[in-house]
């Protein structure tokens, strides 16, 4: 029986990486989102009757709706930006796990009630 052995090359700087990007930080963009309109929707009524879609589940519908709505105009923009491009993942990364340990912070109470 013969084997073939498929070697890949470490050097993969011939690949644009911005679409795996995008994805990435939209991902971070859409969860800070959801903590913004969250703490938005509890601080003003006006905001919180906005936001209600389905009323069995009050602001949350619509926090969550407009939020995913959100991420996936960023994606697609930052798709359309990025797609041939390679970007600097670490900066991306870097952004994106802030935005999302922001958004971990925000939705918690003690701190999303001080706002």
């Amino acid at each position: 029986m013969s084997e073939q052995i498929n070697t890949i090359s470490e050097d993969s700087s011939g690949l644009p990486n911005g679409s795996g990007a995008a994805a990435i930080l939209s991902a971070g963009i859409g969860s800070f989102a959801v903590a913004i309109f969250a703490i938005a929707a509890d601080k003003y009524a006006l905001v919180k009757n906005l936001f209600v879609f389905y009323k069995p589940t009050g602001a949350l519908s619509g926090e969550t709706t407009v939020a995913i709505l959100l991420w996936l105009a960023a994606w697609a923009i930052l798709d359309w930006r990025w797609r041939k491009r390679t970007v600097s993942l670490r900066r991306i990364n870097a952004v994106a796990l802030g935005l999302l340990g922001l958004s971990l912070l925000l939705t918690f109470p003690p701190i999303g009630d001080l706002f």
